[in-house]
């Protein structure tokens, strides 16, 4: 019994001397010998029971970080920085309650915060974007400890600004998954602030690229929550359009149309969704189907708000198209008269005269039937593209200011005009005075406006 009570009164005190040597490493830095206080420390952590202390982990983080973040001793010590920032680790895996910062002070802390930030920044203004990235995380690192346990003057339980340039650092070095991180610690903590609502948007936009269906949700569910103005129902659509099947982007439009549940630009945003199927698919049946199914959105974001006037100039430049489309068919027909009539048969023998008139009049009638269905076409969508199009006109020629998009098209609204009637006019030249007259009207009206929408 006698030989263990004096082993371990020789460990007691061998650990009453380490803690003495680590009291003089604090009276060395008391007094202000922060580089004899360095010494001493390291050579306390160079006996495995120095090591073993905490205290020596502590001592390092601060006198390193206090020696680097000085400009008298940072270039004597170059190893200072990667030293307090391994130290850091051990002493944040050792003491996870932080008795020693509490009871001494997170010194060590506030400096490798300051550093690494204002390197963050000097990196930055270079646009050095991967150190930039660095120097920002770290200065995250640090400043989550000092936010979360309180030891600054402040009640935010994160450094914002720290967040902030550590994610637009990653972004503009292409590290979009590490900006992301960061951007969604913003956002999940619902911050705003001036541009902040491009956080969400970012997050929406690499939910959207990565197809990831509960990150872009979470995305625009915070930022519908915390900007509610901004619209968030473009993002939804697109999501959709990139990432749902055709027979999946129709049953949900079905489905939202059916309930009620649908915006104005869910709407304007669905329209363009399958009007464009032309460019997506490949089956020529659908095309139709789906045109057809995109001016009825247009149409019902219009019946939500009759002065959105790209919805209602979506309508009719579709009609426009359907009605050159009928008129190019008509003008093919007219060429193959032409040609028949160039190439008519001259047949003498009575016999065979009466059966080639019979056969080439079948011909001519043919095309003159296929020309009256598509001079009807024609004529029910130029009506249909004149009513739509003056409804944009209305809408937006009082409108100021107005945006480029806007403008555009006005100018091209009033062209078209200009084009419709002025192929009215024609139609009934020589038949219907009273009707040219008004169409021709119609026609100076809206040719004088060209080009005059800047």
């Amino acid at each position: 019994m006698k030989y263990y009570f004096s082993v371990l009164f020789s460990i007691a005190l061998l650990n009453v001397a380490i803690a003495q040597d680590f009291k003089k490493v604090q009276t060395l830095i008391l007094l202000g010998k922060i580089e004899e206080a360095k010494t001493e420390n390291d050579k306390l952590l160079a006996d495995p029971k120095g090591a073993a202390k905490t205290e020596g982990w502590y001592w390092k983080m601060r006198l390193n970080a206090a020696l680097a973040k000085a400009e008298t001793t940072k270039a004597k010590f170059p190893n200072a920085l990667k030293d307090a920032e391994e130290a850091t680790k051990k002493y944040v895996a050792m003491d996870p309650s932080f008795a020693m910062v509490k009871e001494k002070g997170a010194d060590g802390f506030f400096d490798l915060y300051s550093m690494s930030f204002n390197s963050g920044l000097s990196d930055f203004t270079a646009k050095t974007w991967p150190k930039a990235a660095e120097d920002f995380e770290a200065a995250v690192y640090y400043s989550d400890f000092i936010f979360q346990n309180k030891w600054a003057n402040s009640k935010a339980s994160f450094d914002t600004t720290s967040i902030l340039y550590a994610a637009y650092a990653n972004q503009n070095a292409q590290k979009m998954d590490r900006a992301s991180a960061y951007y969604l610690r913003l956002a999940e903590a619902k911050c705003t602030g001036e541009n902040f609502q491009d956080i969400y948007k970012f997050l929406a936009d690499q939910g959207i690229k990565n197809k990831d269906k509960d990150g872009f949700y979470k995305a625009i569910n915070l930022g519908k929550e915390v900007y509610p103005k901004e619209n968030w129902d473009d993002y939804e659509v697109e999501y959709i359009d990139i990432n749902f099947s055709l027979a999946d982007k129709t049953d949900f439009y079905d489905k939202g149309d059916a309930a009620g549940t649908l915006s104005e630009m869910q709407y304007l945003q669905f329209g363009d969704v399958f009007v464009n199927v032309r460019h997506k698919e490949t089956d020529s049946t659908i095309f139709a189907k789906y045109t057809l199914k995109g001016v009825e959105a247009f149409k019902k974001a219009y019946s939500k708000n009759n002065q959105n006037a790209l919805a209602a100039y979506n309508v009719a430049v579709i009609h426009y198209n359907y009605f050159n489309d009928a008129d190019d068919k008509y003008a093919a027909n007219i060429r193959e008269l032409q040609q028949l009539n160039a190439n008519k048969p001259v047949e003498k023998d009575p016999k065979k005269k009466i059966a080639a008139e019979a056969k080439f009049k079948e011909q001519t009638d043919a095309v003159k039937k296929r020309n009256l269905e598509v001079d009807k076409i024609a004529q029910d969508n130029i009506d249909i593209a004149i009513d739509w199009l003056n409804k944009t006109f209305v809408i937006l020629k009082d409108k100021s200011p107005r945006t480029n998009v806007e403008k555009g098209v006005l100018n091209k609204s009033v062209d078209f005009l200009a084009n419709l009637y002025s192929y009215k006019m024609n139609k009934v030249r020589g038949k219907d005075p009273k009707a040219f007259d008004a169409f021709e009207a119609k026609y100076k009206e809206f040719d004088a406006l060209h080009g005059t929408f800047k």
